[in-house]
C-alpha cells in the first residue's frame, strides 16, 4: 500500500479546513453525512458549529450525530435534540440524529478481529458519502479521540456504542478487556468505511487538546498548545500523523497528554485498524503555509 497523503496547516480556522479539503481533491458526492461531535453540555473544549461552517456550507451536507450510551444530556433522542438546539447546530445546518428512532441498521464487519457486526443509526441509509469532522484530543478510555473513534463509537447507535465498548457483550460496557475494546473500535470503523465504499474524507483538528473527551461534561482544560489542522482520505494515516505531531512537539504539557494516550494503549486502535487493511500508518505529511 502506498503512502497516504495527509495535508497539514498550523493555521486553525474554518476557512483553512475548506482550503485543505480542496487541496485533497476528493469530492464527496450525493447526500453527504457530516459526522460531528455535538459536545456534551458543560464541555468547554468541543469545536463549535461556527468553526465548521465554511466547510459544511461548501459541502452542502447534513450534520449527523448519534445518541450516547451513558448518562448525560445526549443519551435519549429528546434530550439530544434539546442539546443540539442549545449548542446551535440546527441554527446553521440541516441536522439528522441517525438513531433518533430504531431499529438500528446492522453492518457486517468483514474480517473483524473481535466483533462481526456494527449497530449504527438506520438513517445512515439516506447518505452516499461522509465527511468526518474530528476534534483530536485525549480520551479517558480510548487514550485519544480522532478519526477512528468518530467512525466507530461516533457513528454507532446508543446500543452500538455499548456493543463496541463491551467488545461484543454490551452488558460489559465498562468492564470488557481493554485491548479488545480498542480492537472493536477498529473493527467497527472498517464497517463504515466499507459501507461508504471509501467515499469519506477526514478532518482532524488539533486544538483545545485536553486529556478528556468532548463527551465529558466536566473536562480538564487543554494541556498543550494548539498544533494544527489535518485532512486526508485515510483514517489510519490521519490519526497516526496526529499522534506523531504530539510526540514531535516541544510543549511542556506534552507529557500529560502522552501519559493519557500511552496508559490507555491508544495507539493499539491504529495498529488493529492497519492490520484490517482499510488504510495505512505510512503517510506523507504535506504542510501548507
Amino acid at each position: 500500500m502506498s503512502k497516504a497523503k495527509v495535508y497539514f496547516s498550523k493555521n486553525i480556522t474554518g476557512d483553512e479546513v475548506l482550503k485543505l479539503y480542496k487541496l485533497l481533491g476528493k469530492n464527496l458526492e450525493g447526500n453527504v453525512a457530516v459526522k460531528v461531535h455535538s459536545g456534551e453540555k458543560g464541555n468547554q473544549n468541543f469545536l463549535r458549529p461556527d468553526f465548521w461552517k465554511p466547510m459544511i456550507d461548501y459541502i452542502g451536507g447534513t450534520v449527523t450525530e448519534c445518541n450516547t450510551a451513558y448518562s448525560g444530556e445526549r443519551n435519549t433522542t429528546e434530550k439530544h435534540f434539546k442539546l443540539i438546539e442549545y449548542h446551535g447546530w440546527n441554527r446553521y445546518f440541516k441536522f439528522d440524529l441517525l438513531d433518533a428512532e430504531g431499529p438500528d441498521k446492522v453492518l457486517d464487519i468483514e474480517g473483524g478481529k473481535v466483533i462481526k457486526k456494527n449497530y449504527v443509526g438506520k438513517n445512515i441509509e439516506n447518505y452516499d458519502s461522509m465527511l468526518v469532522l474530528s476534534h483530536f484530543k485525549g480520551h479517558p478510555m480510548g487514550g485519544y479521540g480522532g478519526a477512528l473513534k468518530q467512525l466507530s463509537i461516533g457513528v454507532a447507535s446508543s446500543f452500538g456504542k455499548a456493543y463496541i465498548h463491551g467488545a461484543g457483550e454490551p452488558e460489559k460496557i465498562w468492564t470488557a478487556d481493554h485491548d479488545l475494546f480498542l480492537e472493536s473500535m477498529a473493527d467497527a470503523a472498517k464497517s463504515v468505511v466499507d459501507y461508504f465504499k471509501g467515499n469519506i474524507v477526514y478532518v482532524n483538528v488539533m486544538k483545545n487538546m485536553s486529556v478528556d473527551c468532548d463527551c465529558c461534561a466536566k473536562a480538564e482544560d487543554p494541556c498543550i498548545k494548539d498544533i494544527g489542522i489535518l485532512v486526508s482520505d485515510d483514517p489510519i494515516a490521519i490519526d497516526q500523523a496526529c499522534i506523531d505531531l504530539v510526540y514531535a512537539c516541544s510543549d511542556p504539557g506534552k507529557p500529560h497528554l502522552l501519559e493519557r494516550i500511552e496508559s490507555r494503549n491508544g495507539v493499539h486502535t491504529i495498529e488493529a485498524a492497519a492490520e484490517l487493511g482499510y488504510g495505512t500508518r505510512e503517510y506523507e505529511l504535506i504542510e501548507i503555509e
